[in-house]
């Protein structure tokens, strides 16, 4: 590197000095430095790593013609900048505004008011805290003051229930215009600017470092363009209110069917993706009759208000007699025939004088405001007031509006039902989409128009390949080839069984015929190669204990099991009343795994035949070591790449809790191949990390004693131990569950952690690396060109960190948090509270396939 002025700051050489400074002025006295505080020389900043291009297209497999929901984009616009400006917005007491949906009212407001001053710019406003316009802002200071004059005022005057005074004649009139103006401030401070140049480099297939930033501004246009039609937004995908549109699929939810909208770079150019999109809302109508259908009660008698009270957080209501809007924020602690407030009343003949009476919410609605009650007074009163002031209504004035997001976790029953109604032939969905580009009208649309966007109206053709599925080897040295992406068991030994000894049975009040079970799991076994014996015991749950906590439950089966069996059994098959939903599988699972190291199958067995058994016993045959299938090439060195060369193959995902729980930790699994040349077996690791955080941050975690404790390196010391002591020259990286904005994060900050790994291990050590992101829930769909109405042929995914990080995700319920961190230790997550960690897997089961 060739310096100017004589000083290399990158050269570890000595003699080279810089320039002497100048003379000091008799009137300071020089301040000896710090060797300690110094600053060190800044490094070079590090090359960022991007995705490579794709190096050409591939030539085998059988061709295709097909189409694809993506619909050519043209941007005539390219030479001028997207502004970018962040929003405050503040009450006229300058309190934040933290209501949702607000912003945008405030925000159209704002330009009506305001649109000589701000230029007569259209604005992209995503609903929160970032505006963005085409070209800059007239003004240097953008601080607007605006007014909405319908703003629903939320109460039912000043003396609503609950509150602590009552309302007077004026009052009771100003309650029946429900309507008030309220001020807000509006700050708009510049934030960057990003040049649309970086848009007609995506047109030509080539992304640039402000491309997803500019893309984003377009998506941004198009979530607007939704909101203004009245949609419910849930991020890329809009949801009309259209009875026509919302299917029932029991428990008082409805699928609502949208559509996903968003602009997307591809190697042909930029595209516009439309897909068809589900999402779940709550049965708009009487909140009792939601409550009752959700907890599938028969009347509101029994109806446990404590998950009621769960459910109904934060859903939004009308509420009589002046059907105005609130959001619940609880319900009431009483009953409302015995929920009392303070009613303040005015009397006298100038009013001046205040009387006070302690009623109940019941007596007022049906003395003071004359209307009829039928069946409230024994159930609690709605909560739509504050902490330290609380607003009630009897729950039988409450409605729910349209429109909520259910988020809570679906039965499987509403899951199934989702699935039957959401299905769609190819042909269907193809007319379905067209009629959503041509209904949105977005070449209409002020921002887009002022970009240069056209959007052409015909689906994309694509040229596609279908490669030849991969040969299977089973047992007896039989070949087959699976058909149509599916393959099956059935009159076929796996290749590797093992043997099933010292077991048992667990029933946790599962509803079957366990002889007859056990019979058939054996018999269905000896056909597949697997050696059963007759179980020791069959373990069934104390009918007291059915009712006790998912925990306890457990404790007590174990405490049966250890009182009976002479030592530790190697497996044990669960049976639970309820398929995946069952509180006792998380519990149960933790126990086994990591407590004692014990193999286990849970079932619910409903439906049992040959297939159910055969699915069941290909899992208990891999938990346990053994193998059903390998590819007719894994035992032949011709796998490209992989087969002459130790390779280690990685698979990357991350599980978060649902939609509505941003307090639960989120799961990081890594999965690795193990016993090299083999690529069919595979061990896992499992974290947890902060919620709703996607990159992995356990992968290298250097500890204070130097040791590295990270995700990585357990597996590479697995690989090396079970693969004749060979250090994997090759790494290949299958990353689940990243979307195009993360892809940089994977490859610079995911990848330079198993780097460092590496590098813990043996410095010398450089292995090559492949990245390979795998994205399942895109929304690019494909149709068969000359026959719309069959649906294009599959190639099957695997998902074995997917699989890993759901089940261990069952080891910790939120509502055992406080338990599980003080036991087991944690880390402070950002914010500010204690991030449990996971129970490690004992030694027993630690390289198994736990997870399948």
């Amino acid at each position: 590197m060739e310096s100017r002025g004589g000083f290399d700051p990158e050269s570890d050489t000595t003699d080279v000095l810089p320039p002497p400074p100048p003379e000091v002025p008799p009137n300071v006295v020089p301040i000896k430095a710090d060797p300690g505080q110094s600053s060190p020389p800044k490094k070079a900043a590090k090359p960022k790593r991007v995705p490579v291009a794709r190096p050409g297209l591939a030539r085998r497999g059988q061709p295709i013609n097909l189409l694809t929901n993506h619909f050519r984009v043209a941007v005539r616009n390219v030479d001028d900048y997207f502004y970018h400006y962040s929003v405050s917005l503040k009450y006229e007491d300058d309190r934040p505004v933290d209501g949702k949906g607000i912003g945008r009212r405030v925000i159209d407001k704002l330009q009506q008011t305001y649109d000589t001053e701000l230029g007569n710019k259209d604005f992209a406003y995503d609903g929160e805290k970032s505006l963005f316009t085409i070209g800059a802002l007239p003004q240097v200071n953008n601080e607007f003051t605006v007014v909405l004059e319908d703003m629903s005022s939320g109460r039912t005057g000043n003396g609503s229930p609950g509150g602590h005074d009552s309302p007077s004649e004026s009052d009771r009139k100003r309650q029946r215009r429900p309507y008030h103006a309220k001020t807000f401030k509006v700050e708009l401070s510049f934030a960057a600017k990003i040049p649309m140049q970086s848009i007609a480099m995506a047109l030509k297939g080539q992304e640039t470092e402000n491309c997803q930033e500019a893309l984003r501004v377009l998506d941004i246009i198009l979530r607007q363009h939704s909101a203004k039609q009245g949609c419910l937004l849930v991020r890329q995908s809009f949801f009309q209110n259209n009875p026509s549109n919302f299917t029932e699929i029991g428990g008082g939810v409805l699928g609502c069917r949208g559509f996903h909208s968003s602009f997307r770079p591809a190697q042909g150019g930029l595209s516009l993706n439309i897909d068809v999109s589900t999402t779940m809302i709550v049965k708009p109508g009487p909140v009792i009759d939601f409550l009752i259908a959700n907890q599938n009660v028969r009347d509101p008698y029994s109806i446990d208000w404590a998950k009621a009270k769960r459910m109904l957080k934060n859903l939004r209501i009308k509420a009589g007699p002046s059907n105005s809007e609130f959001k619940i924020v609880g319900l009431s602690d009483l009953p409302c025939d015995q929920q009392k407030f303070v009613l303040k009343q005015r009397s006298g003949g100038n009013g001046d004088d205040i009387h006070t009476t302690e009623i109940t919410v019941y007596e007022y609605f049906v003395k003071y405001r004359h209307i009829e009650l039928r069946y409230s007074a024994d159930l609690p009163c709605i909560n739509v007031g504050k902490p330290k002031r609380p607003t009630y209504f009897p729950i039988e004035l409450c409605t729910l509006v349209s429109l909520q997001r259910y988020t809570k976790a679906l039965t499987n029953l509403q899951r199934a039902s989702l699935v039957e109604k959401s299905r769609q032939k190819p042909k269907e969905r193809m007319d379905v989409l067209t009629g959503a580009l041509k209904y949105n009208n977005y070449d209409a649309d002020p921002m887009l128009r002022a970009c240069g966007v056209s959007i052409n109206t015909q689906f994309t053709q694509v040229d596609g390949r279908i490669l030849p599925a991969p040969k299977l080897k089973v047992g007896n040295g039989d070949i087959f080839i699976p058909m149509k992406g599916r393959w099956n068991f059935n009159n076929k030994k796996l290749i590797e069984p093992t043997t099933v000894d010292r077991w048992a049975v667990v029933n946790f009040s599962a509803r079957c015929d366990i002889r007859n079970l056990v019979r058939d799991l054996i018999k269905c076994g000896s056909m597949k190669g697997i050696d059963i014996d007759q179980p020791f015991d069959v373990f069934e749950e104390n009918p007291s204990m059915r009712r006790a906590l998912p925990a306890a439950r457990v404790e007590d089966m174990f405490e049966r099991i250890k009182s009976k069996l002479p030592g530790a059994p190697r497996f044990l098959l669960c049976l639970l009343s309820e398929r995946k939903n069952s509180d006792v599988y998380g519990p149960w699972k933790r126990k086994c795994l990591s407590e004692f190291g014990i193999v286990t199958q849970c079932i619910a067995p409903t439906r049992v035949n040959d297939q159910y058994l055969t699915n069941v016993l290909l899992k208990i045959n891999a938990k346990l070591g053994g193998m059903n299938s390998l590819l007719q090439i894994e035992d032949s060195p011709t796998i490209p790449f992989v087969s002459k060369t130790p390779t280690i193959i990685l698979g990357m995902d991350v599980s978060h809790g649902s939609p509505g729980r941003s307090d639960v930790p989120s799961i990081a699994a890594v999965v690795s191949s193990r016993q090299w040349p083999r690529i069919s077996k595979y061990r896992a690791s499992v974290r947890t990390q902060s919620p709703k955080v996607e990159m992995i941050d356990n992968l290298f975690k250097p500890s204070t004693d130097g040791d590295d404790e990270g995700i990585i390196r357990e597996l590479l010391i697995d690989f090396y131990t079970s693969s004749a002591k060979r250090k994997p020259e090759q790494i290949i990286i299958f990353r689940d569950g990243v979307s195009e904005s993360q892809f940089n994060q994977v490859l610079n900050i995911e990848l330079d952690q198993i780097i460092e790994a590496c590098k813990n291990l043996d410095e010398q050590w450089s292995p090559k690396f492949t990245v390979i992101i795998a994205q399942k829930n895109h929304h690019t769909k494909f149709f068969q060109a000359n026959n719309p109405q069959e649906n294009v042929p599959p190639v099957a995914p695997v998902c074995y960190a997917h699989l890993a990080a759901t089940q261990l995700s069952q080891f910790i319920k939120f509502d055992d948090m406080s338990d599980t961190s003080s036991s087991h230790g944690g880390f402070s997550a950002a914010g500010g509270y204690s991030v449990p960690e996971l129970p490690r897997l004992h030694e027993k089961v630690c390289n198994s396939m736990f997870f399948c």
